[in-house]
């Protein structure tokens, strides 16, 4: 069959993402896992790294290619304060200095490797990357989470670290996607608002959980019925949502903890988890049962957008309609951490503001959902 030839439809933009890294703060994880005395190897920002930790506990990432024949000194060992190369031995410093050779009578002058900034904060262990070598500068630092080190709130629960096959953007783009939470996530946002200014980028929202695809819930039990929750970017990779979950019977407060590093252009690592705050309904068993639950509950969130991402395309020029987000706003606000401090622009940084009109979007998905509960209603009695 042959189809009319049509001039005016839109092609997908797919270009390559650009071959470079994001300059700021990016998160490793949990710090306390890399202080067990032994080197341990991350790929990142294309390359590979070596994190470990000296006899005082305070950490180190360097460059895991030994500068004298290329050894790996992520298979080495912690000999004092140096991780020592497993092919001839040469120990290298926390500050990327070499130490000691022990079969030379004196370190060459230029025996040294890059050594990477690093932050151990909050129970996490942050590493900056800049493609032009600059320190940080201590106003974009990564705010701190009272609650992480609060005896009133839990510890981590559902923390984890998974590779997803895609370009970083993909994750950030959600940023001010609207529409996805009702689509993906079950969720029926009622407010939608994203404020980007400096090296923030904030997206409040209000949702209420879809009643057709809610959990059965057994009787007593109590019944999610939404959310509140402001996620905001501080930088490239590094998102805290203070998020606040309303049951029927009481609300939950809680911090999740969505982050990344890139592997290279086209992978990354995503590490995220939540912390909830005690409340005085619970005992302490029940509180660690609420807050287990809340975790698996995040952990799904997240492996329903992996599989959207696992199965999409790049596209630069996305066809919007009044509904959605200011996607294109968003990535020129992106756009600042790759490329030169010289040449971030005013319009990359400067105060923007954005709120949906959630009318025609509310009315129409009140329609989907009665539309299913009657559907599932018919199925049950048939």
């Amino acid at each position: 069959m042959e189809h009319p030839v049509n001039d005016e439809y839109r092609e997908i933009d797919s270009a390559a993402p650009l071959d470079r890294y994001a300059r700021g703060w990016h998160c490793l994880g949990l710090s306390e896992p890399y202080k067990d005395g032994k080197p341990h190897s991350i790929h990142a920002f294309g390359t590979k790294l070596v994190v470990f930790a000296d006899s005082k506990g305070d950490l180190a990432v360097l460059d895991a290619y030994c500068r004298h024949m290329g050894g790996d000194l992520s298979q080495g060992e912690i000999k004092g304060d140096s991780v020592a190369c497993p092919f001839h031995d040469w120990r290298w410093g926390t500050n990327g200095r070499c130490t000691e050779i022990p079969y030379a009578r004196r370190v060459p002058p230029l025996a040294k490797t890059r050594s990477w900034h690093i932050l151990d904060q909050d129970g996490m262990l942050f590493v900056y990357n800049d493609p032009e070598g600059n320190a940080p500068p201590p106003e974009i630092a990564p705010p701190r989470i009272p609650g992480v080190t609060s005896d009133d709130w839990t510890g981590w629960k559902g923390f984890t670290q998974i590779v997803v096959q895609t370009n970083c953007r993909e994750l950030i783009d959600n940023n001010v996607d609207m529409a996805h939470f009702f689509y993906v996530h079950g969720s029926f946002p009622t407010h939608f608002r994203n404020v980007f200014e400096g090296h923030v980028a904030a997206q409040y929202m209000n949702g209420l959980a879809r009643e057709d695809v809610r959990p059965p819930v057994s009787d007593g039990q109590p019944t999610l019925i939404g959310n509140t929750s402001k996620a905001a970017y501080y930088g490239p990779a590094f998102m805290i949502d203070e998020l606040t979950y309303h049951y029927d019977q009481f609300d939950i407060e809680s911090v999740l903890l969505n982050c990344h590093y890139p592997i290279d252009t086209n992978s990354f690592v995503l590490t995220y988890g939540v912390i909830v705050k005690n409340s005085p309904l619970f005992d302490a068993a029940a509180a660690e049962q609420m807050a287990e639950s809340m975790g698996r509950y995040i952990t799904k969130g997240f492996e329903q957008d992996v599989e959207i991402w696992k199965n999409k395309t790049r596209i630069e020029n996305p066809l919007l309609c009044d509904g959605d987000g200011p996607v294109y706003q968003l990535r020129r606000w992106y756009e600042q951490f790759y490329v030169d401090v010289a040449d971030v622009s005013a319009d990359m940084v400067e105060r923007f503001e954005f709120e949906v009109d959630m009318r025609t979007p509310i009315e129409t998905w009140r329609a989907v959902v009665a539309e299913s509960i009657a559907g599932r209603s018919v199925e049950v009695g048939h």
